[in-house]
């Protein structure tokens, strides 16, 4: 799990970057801002990943796949 709540624009793309290093087949991230989930959301679907996102109380859960 990558906890990026709390972090502005560009720490939480930097964040899920370093973990997709890991070539690891699915990850999980938290953001809190609309501003970090349309960023990251931007930066792995141009890396090839699908993601699904879930909001709860303005945070945002994304699970990021290949």
């Amino acid at each position: 799990m990558v906890d990026a709540r709390g972090c502005s624009c560009p720490e939480p793309v930097i964040m899920i970057k370093k973990a997709l290093a890991s070539k690891e087949s699915r990850y999980e991230m938290m953001v809190d801002s609309k501003n970090a989930l349309e960023n990251v959301t931007r930066f792995v679907k141009g890396e090839g990943y699908n993601v699904e996102v879930t909001e709860e109380n303005g945070e945002y859960k994304l699970v990021i796949s290949k």
